[in-house]
């Protein structure tokens, strides 16, 4: 009646032992490659290229930087590396509609003045130099 739903789904699966495919793949490649320098080289040329190579694929299959693959993360710093830091907004002109602003005439803006008395104007001085004295 219910089904199970996966809870580790971000997680890849074990193939062999505690070795994913991507890192069983990866050694396996380091090792084919190895298997032919052993045939091609001597020891002490071989010694060389072995911890090379070692290096290089054990880190491709165990090294996990900012916890995402080394593969992925030595690609994103390259893409990084290559592509443009700042970006520069370029407005298209194409689909734009030039809209006139409205001339107003003078003659249209009316303005109107209460009228105030000197008496209402000495009134409200003395009430900011009133609340002023509290200020300083």
């Amino acid at each position: 009646m219910f089904s199970n739903v996966p809870q580790f789904i971000d997680t890849e699966d074990k193939i062999v032992g505690p070795l994913t495919a991507k890192q069983l793949g990866w050694l396996a490649t380091g090792g084919v490659l190895l298997l032919i320098a052993w045939n091609t080289l001597d020891l002490s040329s071989f010694i060389v290229t072995a911890i090379f190579v070692g290096g290089i694929f054990g880190s491709l299959a165990f090294y996990r930087p900012y916890n995402q693959p080394l593969l992925k993360f030595l690609l994103s710093s390259v893409f990084f590396a290559f592509n443009p830091k700042v970006y520069i907004w370029k407005r298209n002109y194409d689909n734009i509609k030039i809209v006139q602003k409205p001339v107003v005439k003078k003659e249209d803006i009316v303005s109107k003045r209460k009228p105030i008395s000197n008496q209402k104007i000495k009134d409200i001085s003395k009430i900011l130099d009133r609340n002023s004295e509290h200020w300083v």
